[in-house]
């Protein structure tokens, strides 16, 4: 079925896109994958493209257009080149609410320039050694002591750790009141008792830098909060969580798609008994059903896209794209590997980076099991 999603001058900027990571990326990505990041260098040339923060104000340098649909190709492009290394998106799609629409004046001068340029990279940091999904169980603190908060705690899993220059830190304000004691504080590069602990070794996604962050007594102005007040922060995280977690969907149709159209280029070249592998019927019904699957996910993803650009996208819906998508995303990987044979599981191949890469999808931005836990929920039991 013909996909209608995006207007002429989506397909220009895809063009534009598609031609840096030709050029920027590609090349380059499997040195990154042995660094274990990428040179902050490729955030700055895709600054000067236009490819960050589409929703900035033209004031503050971004484009002031609130379009997902500029988002998604970005997702998509990275996606489609197996560029798992780039943190474009935790920048584009989950930060940029923050530190667009919860931050004052002051704070746009400060932080929008260098976010629309990729000077200043973003992270959030929410998960903690014994606080995932459950965000209401962080421990990580910061006490009011005059003008200034005093943070004390410890974050992990943070993409893009070792790279960010401004940190949205999940804290607890009032240790006591539970949702309502939770808010979001800024920490910058630099600040004292603000370190970095290793870059942590994955299973996939290895030029990815995804690291511990330590906050010991950081004193952190308070006028770096988000938000007028004290006590909103969960209710922040609640509001921008199905953005996320639709950007996790859009990646994970892609890096099907992608996997998919590999694999069968692939049957059709590789010989077995005599004739290529694509003849067999099982390999014809496999394709089928992944290919039949992947297609109606897309639909639907898109759908959520159109959604959430008119303001409409629930967190229910969110969830259902999150978890179905990630988890056919595996699916198909899985499917593709066995039908490669021994070359599936050898990295040289796409279709085992990509197995190594997919399997984090069911888990960050919240599990599977959450995500079927918020629509179940939904029905009123």
């Amino acid at each position: 079925m013909e996909r209608d999603l995006f207007d002429e001058e989506h397909l220009l900027f895809r063009d534009t896109v598609r031609e840096f990571m030709a050029r920027e990326v590609v090349p380059h990505h499997a040195q990154w994958e042995k660094d274990g990041i990428v040179p902050r260098e490729v955030w700055k040339k895709a600054g000067e493209l236009g490819m960050f923060g589409f929703s900035v104000p033209e004031e503050y340098g971004g484009a002031g257009v609130t379009d997902f649909r500029y988002n998604t190709v970005i997702v998509e492009e990275i996606m489609w080149h197996g560029a798992t290394g780039l943190g474009f998106s935790l920048h584009n799609d989950v930060m940029a609410p923050y530190v667009v629409d919860l931050t004052n004046g002051e704070q746009k001068q400060r932080w929008l320039p260098g976010f629309a340029a990729g000077e200043l990279i973003t992270a959030i940091a929410m998960s903690e050694p014994d606080a995932g999904s459950d965000l209401q169980g962080i421990r990580t603190t910061a006490i009011h002591e005059g003008d200034h908060y005093v943070v004390n705690g410890q974050k992990t899993f943070i993409t893009n750790g070792i790279n960010a220059d401004l940190v949205v830190v999940v804290a607890k304000t009032d240790p006591e009141a539970g949702a309502r004691g939770t808010t979001l504080i800024v920490v910058e590069r630099g600040m004292e008792g603000f370190t970095r602990g290793r870059n942590l070794d994955k299973v996939g996604m290895k030029a990815q830098d995804t690291a511990e962050l330590f906050f010991e007594n950081v004193r952190v102005p308070v006028a770096n909060r988000l938000g007028p007040n004290d006590g909103e922060g969960f209710f922040q995280l609640m509001h921008n969580l199905p953005q996320e977690r639709l950007s996790i969907a859009v990646a994970a149709v892609a890096a099907a798609e992608a996997v998919l159209e590999q694999t069968i280029e692939y049957c059709k070249t590789r010989q077995a008994f005599g004739r290529s592998i694509g003849s067999f019927q099982n390999t014809r019904f496999v394709l089928a059903e992944l290919a039949t699957e992947t297609e109606i996910a897309r639909h639907y993803v898109d759908k959520c896209i159109l959604a959430l650009n008119a303001k409409q996208l629930t967190a229910v819906d969110a969830a259902k794209a999150k978890w179905w998508t990630t988890e056919l995303q595996n699916k198909v990987i899985d499917r593709c590997v066995q039908l490669h044979g021994g070359y599936g599981y050898m990295t040289e191949y796409p279709v085992a980076k990509a197995w190594l890469d997919s399997r984090v999808q069911t888990i960050y931005g919240g599990t599977t099991e959450i995500m079927k836990e918020i629509i179940g929920r939904s029905f009123g039991f």
